[in-house]
């Protein structure tokens, strides 16, 4: 498998400066020819930005960016000659990984552009010889994912840094780290159920055995030292330390198979939510902790708390800590080892309720409040009891767009 990038004269890295904030229809001569203004669309794709304030949705028209609290849209992008499959922002800075829908004329998926929307121009393009699954972006560097690869780039120069094997990956699994001072990337490996994780600070590789069933969803925390997968069973989740592969939790989702949609750690680790095609976000309570843990949920997405000894497993201080808010469990765990492993579950914190036919990602959004987004067009915010749990309760709900496409 090979890649071609291009790029444009004066390329400019990211920066931290240029947001957007206002509604637009693009003019001639960029990206393609402008379309009429109109709220109809067929929704391809939604996606959070890296800290979950904003999310991104790539439609058959273009694509358009939406802030979470308060919740408003405050740009897009209309084009007559097709949408876009993939949007990934970069934080709120002015730079987008788009990559094309099939109807696309101009922008095919095999093919991944740079888009600086401060420069209203492209910056950037790669092409490959299959179809683009994935993109992922942290301010220093590019990730692309084909099916059977991934390739790593830098963003100050495009030039190509690492190339990994992984099994078949029609999802597009892969997830970084976002602190400045770590570097992570978690997507699978070779073996079914497993996952490859890259210390690429450290210039060091771990495999984490995760499940027995091929991976369905993984996300990594903000500096990357705890992982969360899902399997294609959709009944377990569980939490790994990445430097040394321990297992730190197990909860469960449910009994029956169940497709997972999303999962999403709070910033404070101390919350997990999932969503799948059985209708419920499934919040849980989580007994992992970080060093720093207490500083890092005041800090900026950029300046995160150091590691305290990134050369070993230690740089996670105390793993298990007691939390105030327990997932509830069988009354029959007390036999544990006795009975099969279901009695010994911890099952969700909290819920909340969802139509079935629809798919949701859910995340955290300030306090004890989750905000949800449906391909069909829906958005919630609902909040929950951090002491008893339960049923969530909705605060906010809208409609972001009229979507013609089917529920999914």
């Amino acid at each position: 498998m090979t890649s071609t990038v291009s790029t444009s004269r004066g390329f400019i890295p990211p920066t931290r400066h240029s947001s957007f904030e206002s509604s637009s229809i693009i003019g001639p001569g960029s990206l393609g020819q402008p379309e009429l203004d109109s709220d109809e669309a067929e929704l391809l794709s939604v996606s959070w930005n890296q800290d979950y304030g904003c999310f991104a949705t790539g439609t058959n028209r273009g694509f358009r960016i939406y802030n979470c609290e308060p919740f408003k849209e405050t740009f897009r992008r209309d084009l007559k000659n097709g949408g876009f499959k993939i949007v990934e922002m970069l934080f709120r800075c002015n730079i987008l990984a788009l990559v094309g829908s099939d109807s696309n004329s101009q922008y095919p998926p095999n093919k991944v552009l740079i888009w600086d929307d401060h420069q209203s121009r492209c910056i950037g393009e790669f092409s490959f010889r299959s179809e683009v699954r994935a993109v992922k972006l942290r301010r220093d560097r590019i990730v692309v994912v084909l099916e059977h690869k991934i390739y790593v780039y830098s963003f100050m120069d495009l030039k190509l840094l690492h190339q990994i094997e992984t099994l078949t990956n029609p999802r597009g699994l892969c997830c970084l780290s976002h602190h400045s001072n770590t570097s992570v990337l978690a997507c699978p490996g070779l073996q079914r159920g497993q996952v490859r994780v890259e210390h690429f600070g450290l210039n060091v590789m771990k495999l984490i055995n995760a499940h027995d069933s091929h991976l369905a969803c993984i996300t990594l925390t903000m500096d990357g030292l705890l992982l969360a997968t899902a399997s294609t069973r959709g009944t377990l989740i569980r939490i790994f330390n990445t430097m040394d592969g321990t297992r730190l939790q197990e909860v469960r989702r449910g009994v029956d198979r169940a497709e997972i949609y999303g999962i999403a750690l709070s910033r404070n680790v101390q919350w997990l939510a999932v969503s799948s095609d059985k209708g419920t976000v499934h919040i849980f309570s989580l007994r992992v902790r970080v060093a720093g843990e207490d500083s890092s949920c005041h800090s900026s997405p950029i300046q995160g708390p150091a590691l305290l000894n990134q050369n070993s497993s230690t740089s996670l201080d105390a793993l298990i800590s007691p939390s105030t808010s327990a997932n509830p469990g069988s009354s029959l765990s007390f036999m544990r080892g006795v009975l099969p492993k279901y009695f010994s579950s911890e099952w969700s914190f909290a819920q909340f309720h969802l139509p079935e036919d629809t798919q949701f990602i859910a995340a955290f959004g300030s306090q004890n409040t989750v905000i949800i987004v449906g391909m069909d067009g829906s958005f919630y915010r609902c909040s929950f009891d951090l002491v008893h749990g339960g049923e969530m309760l909705q605060q906010e709900y809208a409609r972001f767009l009229k979507t013609e496409s089917r529920p999914r």
